[in-house]
């Protein structure tokens, strides 16, 4: 879906080969860490990721961590985007999402919900999400940032660690290439 320039939320294909060969050069940035738990969306593409980087721990399917809804807009075409879309992007935080669409608030709301249910759990974690929902993570993690965060690019497959103290969860940071 990538490769045909479209809006891809929760459309549900598996990875392509560059997908595969993106969750592979992950894998090798994180081989010397050994996950206790793996938690991934429902979405395929996130279940192969999940899969790839950690494959001797069964990941634990949650909701919460699925892409947003883009409702009638799924499909749509990157290049010709309808002009609510293009305002709504234009910047996310100071403009709703189009009628039918999930809005950001929503994806903050369960981002928290899993992050608080994670919170107090001990072990190296692995969470395998999409941009939209890491950029909710991020955002239930500084609740000050004003929404900075929802202009922040997030590429397939990056990589964000974080550290949690005691629960305290510490805002992730983009692990670049080594």
């Amino acid at each position: 879906m990538n490769n045909r320039k479209v809006l891809q939320g929760r459309s549900n294909y598996p990875l392509n080969d560059a997908g595969i060969a993106q969750a592979q050069k992950a894998a090798d940035k994180l081989r010397h860490i050994s996950f206790m738990k793996v938690y991934t969306s429902p979405l395929k593409r996130a279940v192969q990721t999940a899969e790839i980087i950690a494959l001797d721990v069964s990941a634990v399917i949650d909701d919460r961590l699925i892409e947003m809804d883009y409702g009638p807009y799924e499909g749509a075409d990157l290049n010709r985007l309808p002009p609510e879309m293009l305002m709504f992007f234009s910047d996310f935080a100071h403009n709703p999402a189009p009628d039918g669409m999930e809005q950001l608030s929503s994806v903050v709301e369960r981002a928290g919900s899993f992050l608080e249910e994670i919170r107090n759990l001990e072990g190296d974690m692995l969470i395998s999400t999409h941009a939209i929902a890491m950029k909710g993570i991020l955002e239930y993690l500084t609740p000050g940032s004003g929404g900075a965060y929802w202009s922040k690019y997030i590429g397939n497959c990056a990589v964000y660690a974080a550290e949690n103290n005691n629960g305290t969860i510490g805002v992730p940071e983009e692990w670049g290439d080594e």
